[in-house]
């Protein structure tokens, strides 16, 4: 029989063997959510024009896959993936306010858009980039990738930053608002398109300035990407619409 320390000795076992059976159950649910669930942050055009095929493509190799969506401007991406409210995030912009890892998925290019009737859709000379940064433009809101990457670029051509006409806060109201003759804009190759191919909107040509962007995943650094988050960034890099080359 066991003697009195020897029982106590053994109910302190049981006890920690009991803690040790629930720790286990924990750690086996939440790998069990990894497996089972994925959190996503994006910016909006990516949200809007790129992630439903992506998604789509990974649901199909994994229809029992939860996949939440969390859609901000590229700025607050980062804090979302670094609270950890999301597992990946996707952003436009040319800058991070983090340090993050980060891998290219694909590249966009944005273009000046006006309505037919605006005078820079009948002009026959390239529009300069002292032009473009001097007319008040209809603009997303300071913090876009949009915004950013239009910044940066006329910035590395040697002029003012873009002077907003109007901000507005996703790509479809300022699609609209320049459809409707509000002002000119620049906006991503993916969301006007099929404007411009309809006549709905003229692109632009401007001489001097670069506007292709990277599109990038953000996850934080120090963490390895594994799972469905890892799943999704590779069909993000294979299966994107008018996808160029992805770098490293």
């Amino acid at each position: 029989r066991l003697t009195l320390a020897g029982q106590l000795v053994a109910g302190h076992a049981r006890r920690v063997l009991d803690e040790l059976d629930e720790l286990l159950a924990g750690a086996e649910k939440l790998r069990t959510r990894r497996e089972t669930e994925l959190r996503v942050a994006a910016s909006l055009t990516i949200a809007e024009y790129l992630l439903p095929v992506w998604i789509s493509t990974l649901r199909g190799r994994r229809p029992e896959l939860y996949i939440g969506l969390q859609v901000t401007n590229s700025e607050h991406v980062p804090e979302l993936v670094e609270s950890g409210e999301a597992d990946v995030g996707f952003i436009e912009g040319p800058h991070l306010a983090r340090v993050m890892s980060t891998r290219q998925v694909a590249e966009d290019r944005l273009v000046v858009v006006a309505d037919p009737g605006h005078p820079w859709a009948r002009r026959r000379e390239l529009l300069s980039a002292r032009e473009l940064s001097r007319t008040p433009l209809v603009l997303r809101e300071s913090g876009s990738g949009t915004r950013q990457t239009l910044d940066r670029a006329l910035h590395l051509a040697g002029c003012d930053r873009a002077r907003p006409l109007v901000e507005l806060g996703s790509t479809a109201a300022v699609r609209g608002a320049v459809i409707a003759g509000t002002g000119p804009s620049v906006l991503s190759e993916l969301a006007v398109r099929g404007d411009i191919a309809e006549g709905r909107l003229v692109a632009v040509e401007v001489a001097g300035v670069d506007l292709t962007r990277e599109l990038r995943a953000v996850w934080p650094t120090g963490r390895r990407l594994v799972g469905p988050a890892a799943e999704l960034v590779a069909v993000a890099r294979g299966a994107a619409p008018g996808r160029r080359a992805a770098r490293p």
